[in-house]
């Protein structure tokens, strides 16, 4: 694209814990900058869904804490080129933002700040990564989708979501890591029962189901080896079988995915699968909840092996089916990277900037 724009991103709060919809924005600053854009990533220091005066003054204060320590920014977890400006504010009103050509609401909260500047800010997009009822109150959030902003989405089920409230929306899947996550332990190297999956908090996740369908595949097979990452500390109620990694380096999450045989997905609702695409990429089979956000690369008997959501057992049967079958598990962890490798973040900003520099 021969245009070039003042690019605004604006975040629901500061980038200092990882998150997979963050590192997804951020990659995209970065390479629209790359491109030639002027890209600015705004913070606050966290949105408060019904704010009071108290919440205001602490949203200022966490601000100005996160100014001096630096801390509002995703160095720690994600390089950012140094061209991107990053900034922090004491609150999304217009004053804080800048003047530009596009300006980029990221979650429901932010959307309904970015639908209310004037067009000094730059033309209105939001970028919806998921339904965000599981994250605010339901009447909210749909509103936000009606807002009047040019939508983009990762995820098929999202524009079916839009079409249904009679908007369109521009259908954009994710770009991955090519660099980041690659193989670098053969499929068919890897011991069987070498399993991963992603902990998090959020029930809509899904760890408990997946952890009990671990427990259940552990009952057949006592010598399984599990492993766990993810941000929150060790859970106290982890069994001492399981290896847990707190906020993993990019780089022994490249080589966890790459001692993997299978992955576990057990989420019960997903924007898109992001942690079961960089399993497939670094070579891993994939076994996976059949939901909306993972059917964008999880095809069952083709990519993965797919399981109903909330269903524990169904889904420890698939782990038992990759464990004791070899050949199939080996299979559809070269299908599946095959799938995926096509997922390039050059295919991706090349969509996201034609529609943003269409409608600028």
């Amino acid at each position: 694209m021969k245009c070039k724009l003042r690019v605004t991103f604006i975040m629901p709060r500061t980038g200092e814990w990882a998150s997979g919809g963050f590192r997804i924005i951020y990659q995209y600053a970065n390479h629209l900058c790359r491109r030639g854009h002027e890209v600015t990533v705004v913070h606050p220091g966290r949105l408060v869904i019904n704010p009071t005066a108290l919440d205001h003054v602490k949203n200022a204060a966490r601000c100005a804490l996160r100014k001096i320590d630096g801390q509002y920014k995703p160095d720690r977890w994600l390089p950012m080129d140094p061209e991107v400006r990053l900034t922090c504010v004491p609150s999304l009103s217009e004053r804080h933002v800048p003047d530009g050509d596009v300006v980029i609401a990221t979650a429901w909260q932010t959307a309904e700040w970015v639908s209310e500047y004037s067009r000094a800010k730059g033309r209105g997009f939001y970028f919806i990564q998921h339904l965000e009822t599981w994250n605010g109150p339901e009447e909210r959030v749909l509103a936000t989708w009606k807002a009047p902003l040019q939508k983009i989405v990762p995820s098929k089920w999202l524009v079916d979501i839009a079409r249904n409230l009679g908007e369109s929306t521009a259908y954009i899947p994710y770009g991955l890591d090519m660099e980041k996550f690659q193989i670098m332990i053969p499929s068919e190297d890897r011991p069987p029962n070498r399993l991963m999956m992603l902990y998090h908090k959020a029930e809509w996740k899904g760890c408990d189901d997946g952890l009990i369908a671990l427990n259940l595949v552990r009952e057949k097979y006592p010598q399984i080896g599990v492993t766990l990452f993810g941000v929150p500390e060790r859970p106290e109620s982890l069994p001492d079988w399981i290896d847990y990694h707190h906020k993993p380096s990019p780089q022994l999450l490249s080589d966890l995915y790459n001692q993997t045989a299978i992955f576990v997905a057990p989420s019960r609702t997903e924007g898109w699968g992001l942690t079961g695409c960089e399993a497939l990429l670094s070579g891993a089979a994939l076994v996976a909840t059949d939901i909306d956000g993972h059917r964008e690369f999880a095809f069952h008997e083709q990519t993965a092996l797919t399981s109903p959501a909330r269903e524990p057992r169904a889904l420890a049967e698939n782990i038992l089916r990759m464990i004791q079958s070899p050949e199939l598990r080996i299979d559809l962890a070269k299908k599946g990277f095959q799938f995926v490798r096509q997922l390039t973040w050059e295919r991706a900003t090349s969509s996201f900037e034609r529609t943003i520099c269409e409608s600028a």
